[in-house]
C-alpha cells in the first residue's frame, strides 16, 4: 500500500483518503545504523518502549533473502547486495526495530509484537501509516 501512494502519496483504506509519508531508502549499513540510532533516541520512542534503550548493533547480513534480529546482543542484520535492496527500506528497518523494543519473551511475531510495530510505526511515520497497518493486519487476521 506505501509503494502504492505514488507520487501524490495517498491511499485510500478503510472509507477514508490518507497521505502518506515518504518511505527512506538506504544506500549502506552505516545510514542503516544512524536511523536505528536516531529512531531509538526518539523521546516518543523512549518513553513508549524501555527496551529503546537497550544497546543495539547493526551489521551487514550474508544473502540477500532476510533481514533479521537477534534477540541474543540485540543485532539488526540487512542485506546490502544489489538483491538485497528490498530491505534497505524504512518499513523492514522499522519491523526490526519493533524486534528490538518488544518485551523479551515475547513471541517473534506474535500479537505483542504486532502491537509494538504498529505503534512504532505511527511514533516514527505518524497515525496514518499506523492507520494503514492496523486495517491491513486487521484485514489479515493478525489482530
Amino acid at each position: 500500500m506505501v509503494e502504492r501512494a505514488g507520487s501524490s502519496r495517498t491511499v485510500q483504506i478503510a472509507g477514508a483518503e490518507l497521505t502518506l509519508p515518504p518511505e527512506a531508502r538506504f544506500s549502506s549499513v552505516d545510514a542503516v545504523r544512524r536511523y536505528v540510532d536516531d529512531v531509538l533516541a526518539l523521546p516518543s520512542v523512549c518513553e513508549s518502549f524501555p527496551q529503546a534503550q537497550r544497546p543495539v548493533t547493526v551489521r551487514r547480513r550474508r544473502g540477500s533473502t532476510a533481514a533479521h534480529y537477534e534477540r541474543d546482543g540485540g543485532v539488526i542484520a540487512v542485506p546490502e547486495s544489489v538483491n538485497g535492496a528490498w530491505a534497505m527500506r524504512e518499513l523492514v528497518v522499522l519491523h526490526e526495530i519493533a524486534h528490538h523494543v518488544d518485551p523479551v519473551g515475547a513471541p517473534a511475531h506474535g500479537r505483542g509484537f504486532v502491537d509494538t510495530l504498529i505503534e512504532l510505526v505511527g511514533l516514527v511515520l505518524g497515525p496514518e501509516t499506523a492507520l494503514v497497518y492496523r486495517v491491513v493486519f486487521g484485514d489479515s487476521g493478525l489482530l
